[in-house]
Order: structure tokens, then sequence, then C-alpha cells
């Protein structure tokens, strides 16, 4: 059996690049925009804020975004600003937690008056402040939120401050559907998602539907949720269907003990 699971951490000499993609994007959505609120873009500086998961189950993301987004801006103002101001950079940790999220979006808004956001690093966390954008027209870019309703929701209707600088889950999962059935040549598949993330059950979707096009079968779909630590009774039954690959979409923490146990 294959195992597939998990975000792929970027290479660090590809992080500069991404944030500096973010960061400009993020300014040039603010200027579209209007810039939200003109008390952020007052005086000699332009506020930038930074909704990121720096603690909590997906901490690593976050943080690695920060670090990004950080270096960015100090070239950025190193170069001059933009039109002769500074941008000063405020960035709240949203504790990996949706409620975490709307508060932390709240404040960069009314208290630090924030023109743009660099957003959360998670799907669940950056569709949660969606609305609190759209209402106030200040414009949030995730570099790693992948649903497909951070942008559109669910109703059609485009998300006209929310922006990403990547790939969508049902691109993520075609491409391992693929990958599995093309290069593999796996027929029969298992599916263990964690069905309280919205990354993870996109992916399952979409890689379930690729893998049927494909000629495949899944023959088992089995769920987990964050937090949980002990996968060996589900990976039992898993290994009783008898798949020839396993696909597990989701982060990291359960990621890794489920291949160990696995």
């Amino acid at each position: 059996m294959n195992l597939l699971g998990g975000k792929c951490m970027k290479a660090k000499g590809k992080l500069k690049k991404y944030a500096l993609l973010l960061i400009a994007s993020s300014l040039v959505a603010g200027v579209l925009a209007g810039c939200g609120s003109s008390s952020g873009s007052s005086g000699d500086e332009i506020v930038i804020g930074g909704n990121l998961e720096l603690t909590g189950g997906v901490g690593s993301y976050g943080s690695s975004i920060n670090d990004g987004a950080k270096l960015a801006i100090a070239e950025i103002n190193e170069a001059g600003g933009i039109n002769g101001k500074k941008i000063r950079y405020e960035v709240i940790d949203n504790r990996s937690e949706n409620a975490e999220a709307v508060s932390a979006m709240t404040k960069l808004i009314t208290e630090h008056k924030a023109v743009a956001v660099v957003a959360p690093a998670t799907s669940g966390n950056t569709t949660a402040i969606v609305e609190l954008a759209n209402k106030n027209k200040v414009p949030i870019v995730t570099g790693s939120g992948t649903a497909e309703t951070v942008t559109v929701a669910e109703n059609g209707e485009v998300n006209d401050y929310a922006f990403r600088t990547c790939f969508i889950d049902p691109f993520q999962g075609i491409v391992a559907a693929n990958f599995a059935s093309g290069d593999l040549k796996a027929k029969n598949v298992a599916i263990y998602s964690d069905s309280s993330s919205d990354y993870a059950k996109g992916l399952a979707a979409s890689f379930k539907a690729q893998i049927e096009k494909n000629g495949g079968k899944v023959v088992i779909h089995e769920n987990y949720v964050a937090k949980d630590v002990d996968f060996k009774a589900t990976l039992t039954r898993i290994k009783g269907a008898n798949p020839d690959f396993i696909f597990i979409p989701g982060y990291y923490e359960e990621v890794g003990l489920i291949v160990k146990q696995a």
C-alpha cells in the first residue's frame, strides 16, 4: 500500500517569493478597494494586518507565513515603502481557531485600521473572516486557504474582498487521484480524512470523483477528527478492505501519527 497525505511544507528558498507576492497582492487589492479605511493609510504609514496561526494545531503554517511577511515588508520599507509611505505590520495570533480568527479580524479592522490583511493559512479560518472582509471592504489574501468558498460563496456569489495566491482543493484532489491511478496503477483505494476540516473534506470529495472517473473504486472511506491520537482500530478496518492506496487529506499533526501507526 502507498500512503499520501498532509500539506507539503514549502521550501525555505520559496518562502520569500510567495511572501512578496502575498503582500504585493494585498496592497494592490487595498488600493483598488479604496484602502478600506482612510485612517489606515494616513500620515507616513500604511497598516497591513496579519491574521495568522502562530500557535495551535497548525501553528507551523501561520508562523512560516508570518516570517515571510515580515521579511517582505522589511525589504519594501528599506526600498522606500509604497508611494513614500512605510508599511506598519500588525499581526494577531488566531490560535488556529475559527472564532479567534474572527476576533483577530475585528480587532485589525476596528483598532489597527488595517487597509488589507494577510489572511489565515487554513481554509476554515480564512472562510470564517470572509464576511467581515466583504462587509468592511478590507481585502484579505491567503497564501494557502484552498477551499473554493474562500473566493466564491456557496450560492455562487464572488467574495469581492477575498483573494488567494494558491491553487484550490479540487486541483489538489485531482492531481492526487491521477498520481494514484496513473503512476501507481492503483485500482482500489481508501480515503481516511479529517471530518472536522474543510480542507480535508474538499480534497476527499475531489479525489473520490477523479478516482472514479479514472476507473478506480473507493473501497472504504473512514474519518477522524482533529486532536485524535489513536488510529489503530480504523487502520485495521482499512487494511481489511485491502486497498492499493490510502489517501489521507489532513494536517501534519494527525497525518504524522496515522503514517507511523499504519
